[in-house]
């Protein structure tokens, strides 16, 4: 059984999480302030996947994440979250969490994303078969798959997981315009209908911000009106 662990300080809504996620075969550990996620988190813990509400009485979500991933912990986290608005999405993002869901949402749907995750996160630690003694290459972009490492001119990269699995899959596909229905199936596992259009928009403008010398003006990770998005490529695949 998967472990997770919840922050949440609404009694009501974490006592019907945690029925719902042992229903679904994940074992749940409930915290109900930063200060008790803590205790549960550090300096060692064995969960598989975190759901963090963002506002808490002692502290945030935000903070609590940034907190395990300077630490070094990739563990997949979740938002659970009042508020869509982009702000609060970026926000999210930057302090390296890996989705998030809006209050209130239907109990499958949560199910649906942490078990997506969860598979996204088993993938990320096997090799991807030849893809994994490879390097991507385009533009002043490369990526080394076998460590899972990005750079821009030669500089590494700060990348959240999103974002590295997002500049891969435009390398791979060079020249090819991937519609928002496509970009979405591939990264959240065919659970496009559940992840917010929004998201989207903001992993490509973050990733533009990171890689473009003008991102309001792209030269490599271009808008296609109507269609999707298109890598112009110079360079895309090369052996190690």
């Amino acid at each position: 059984m998967n472990r997770i662990l919840l922050l949440e300080d609404d009694p009501g809504l974490t006592e019907g999480l945690s029925y719902a996620l042992s229903k679904n075969g994940f074992s749940p550990d409930i915290a109900g302030s930063v200060q008790e996620a803590r205790s549960l988190l550090f300096p060692i813990h064995s969960y598989d996947l975190l759901l963090l509400d963002v506002t808490l009485p002692d502290g945030t979500g935000f903070g609590l994440c940034g907190e395990i991933r300077d630490r070094g912990d990739q563990t997949p986290i979740i938002f659970l979250t009042a508020s869509d608005e982009e702000t609060s999405i970026i926000r999210g993002l930057d302090s390296g969490g890996d989705d998030y869901i809006t209050k209130p949402f239907k109990l499958g749907e949560l199910c649906s994303r942490i078990r997506a995750l969860l598979r996204r996160s088993s993938l990320a630690k096997q090799p991807e078969g030849h893809y994994s003694s490879m390097r991507l290459g385009s533009g002043p972009v490369r990526i080394d798959c076998a460590s899972g490492k990005a750079y821009l001119n030669g500089t590494p990269l700060e990348l959240t997981g999103m974002e590295y699995r997002l500049i891969c899959l435009f390398l791979r596909n060079p020249s090819r315009i991937l519609t928002r229905g496509q970009i979405l199936d591939e990264l959240w596992d065919g659970n496009g209908n559940f992840v917010d259009d929004n998201t989207l928009s903001v992993y490509i403008r973050r990733l533009r911000e990171k890689i473009e010398e003008n991102p309001s003006r792209p030269d490599h990770l271009l808008t296609v009106r109507g269609l999707g998005y298109r890598w112009e490529e110079n360079n895309h695949v090369s052996s190690v």
